[in-house]
């Protein structure tokens, strides 16, 4: 017998890990892939090896959201993949600002991938007199001190921050002030949020700082994503 899930997946009544919406995203990009190369179902067993997980790992994670696929027969591929589209949210649309036009701002303002995920970046926003009022990929750049204004005007959902680690708190600040609830924050801190606000922080140094220690301890100890 197939398997039906309803329209609007169930609230989990268990806490879901950060590991679990991980995979989420990774079964996703692979269910993509699989569809592009024409595959109508796919079994727990080939997501696993893909991803170097098992079978149970994978059917472990989709039992959260409700039952999916055939037994026997596995997932159809496409169905599948927009299930798991409306699990993670990007079936939406997204309203995003980004706070900083420097190197690392202008880079993800650049990121095509944000916008086929449904992450629309509408406001840009800077302090450097000589950037705003200035063009940046169709989205004018706007003075910083107009952001709690915008971001209720434009109905920002999620905030990117990506200025110097001094400016960074201040910024957070503003957001959660105006009702944010979403922050991706690029800054070489740990920024302080109330609990209702989900922060995730990407620390490229830190990431840097991490790879030199596998390779300078490859050696003596065990390196993740190792074949």
């Amino acid at each position: 017998m197939t398997s039906e899930s309803s329209k609007k997946h169930p609230t989990p009544t268990r806490r879901i890990s950060e590991s679990t919406i991980h995979r989420l995203s990774v079964y996703y990009r692979q269910l993509a892939i699989l569809e592009s190369e024409g595959y109508h179902t796919v079994s727990s067993k080939e997501l696993a090896k893909r991803e170097k997980l098992t079978p149970a790992q994978v059917r472990k994670d989709l039992s959260f959201f409700g039952s999916f696929g055939t037994r026997g027969l596995g997932y159809p591929t496409t169905e599948l993949k927009q299930k798991i589209a409306n699990i993670l949210g990007i079936d939406k649309l997204w309203h995003v600002a980004l706070v900083g036009a420097g190197n690392i701002g202008s880079a993800l303002a650049s990121y095509k991938e944000f916008a086929k995920q449904g992450f629309e970046l509408n406001s840009i926003f800077d302090n450097d007199q000589r950037k705003i009022g200035s063009n940046h990929k169709g989205i004018t750049i706007s003075d910083i001190g107009t952001l709690p204004e915008a971001l209720k005007k434009h109905h920002i959902e999620i905030v990117v921050i990506a200025v110097p680690a001094s400016n960074a708190q201040k910024i957070a600040d503003i957001c959660v002030a105006t009702g944010i609830k979403a922050i991706l924050n690029f800054a070489p801190i740990n920024l302080k949020v109330p609990s209702d606000v989900v922060l995730r922080t990407v620390n490229m140094s830190m990431e840097m700082e991490y790879l030199s220690f596998y390779l300078c301890n490859r050696h003596n100890i065990d390196v993740p994503g190792k074949g």
